[in-house]
């Protein structure tokens, strides 16, 4: 496929935003919410 390096940008992007989430939840699911129970 010729434009396969125009798509790897974002697909790259997603991919990583996908693993951050997921390791976000499972530290959340071990350590709790914390006091505010938000996000950051």
């Amino acid at each position: 496929d010729p434009c396969v390096g125009i798509r790897a940008v974002p697909v790259g992007e997603a991919m990583m935003a996908c693993v951050l989430l997921d390791h976000l939840l499972l530290h959340r699911g071990q350590v709790g919410a914390g006091p505010r129970g938000t996000i950051g």
